[in-house]
């Protein structure tokens, strides 16, 4: 068996090209929507994200502001900057670019974003919001692992999904999102006694660890959909993602690649969720 790849840069690409729409509708009645990016320091790997980002919205006839602090900055002009940024009319969504810097205080950061324009949905009031139920903001890498599992047909209900990886960005969200499809959804982490027992099982797997190549074609059933959330620079330079692969693919029904899976999916759920920002007035 060699695993069809779930590819989520084309998916991206044809959503995307729908939001052009709806950003000229809104547009028309004097809400363009628009997105404000803040970044903190010159890590390499956050300034290509950004920059990915901003080329996404202007690519959407978006507005986007990319705003950037040296990392030694105080805080507290970061934070009075969120306060402008929130006040804002022009100004749908706001995200900060993690990691941050070791003087700030990241969920105090977070909780200064106003709920109505964290379109990364980690303030605490969307979190709750998600737990409940009934989100206002979906984070975007779930959301995005959710619009490719809709565009392959797969349909979560009744399968086992077991998820790597407990992060409030990812893995909490993203099993709350499949449980809300009727999932019976597995939690794993670094304490998990036997990972490759919970791995073996997963008819959908979500691969978001942090560790390069850790799941290997071994630890997955036969058939099994692999979502691939990470992505890890080698020695070499290269990109892999938390998933061997290529012995992954002799096995798998279905995988997303790296790059080229999740990443773009991303994206594209981040410039629904400044639309939605702006369609919700």
């Amino acid at each position: 068996m060699t695993a069809n790849i779930l590819d989520g840069k084309a998916i991206a690409n044809s959503l995307q090209a729908g939001y052009k729409e709806r950003v000229a509708a809104l547009a028309a009645r004097g809400r363009r929507p628009g997105l404000a990016v803040v970044l903190v320091g010159a890590d390499p790997a956050s300034q290509v994200y950004v920059r990915n980002k901003v080329r996404a919205c202007d690519a959407a006839g978006m507005h986007s502001e990319n705003i950037v602090f040296p990392a030694d900055v105080d805080p507290a002009l970061v934070l009075a900057r969120i306060a402008a940024l929130n006040a804002d009319a022009r100004v749908h969504g706001i995200l900060v670019q993690l990691p941050l810097p070791r003087q700030f205080d990241r969920d105090a950061v977070i909780a200064a974003i106003s709920p109505l324009k964290d379109v990364d949905g980690f303030h605490p009031e969307n979190v709750g919001a998600l737990a409940l139920g009934a989100p206002r903001f979906v984070p975007c890498t779930p959301k995005g692992i959710m619009a490719m599992l809709a565009a392959g047909a797969i349909d979560p209900a009744g399968r086992e999904a077991v998820i790597v990886g407990r992060s409030n960005i990812v893995g909490l969200p993203m099993a709350r999102l499949l449980l809300g499809r009727d999932a019976t959804t597995t939690i794993c982490h670094s304490k998990t006694a036997d990972l490759a027992f919970h791995t073996r099982r997963a008819d959908i797997l979500v691969a978001a660890l942090g560790r390069a190549r850790a799941i290997t074609g071994a630890m997955i059933k036969p058939g099994a959909v692999v979502i691939d959330v990470g992505i890890n620079r080698l020695p070499d330079g290269t990109l892999c993602g938390d998933v061997d692969f290529d012995s992954a693919r002799q096995v798998a029904g279905l995988i997303t690649p790296v790059p080229g899976g999740v990443g773009p999916m991303t994206i594209a759920m981040l410039l629904a969720n400044t639309i939605e920002a702006a369609e919700r007035g």
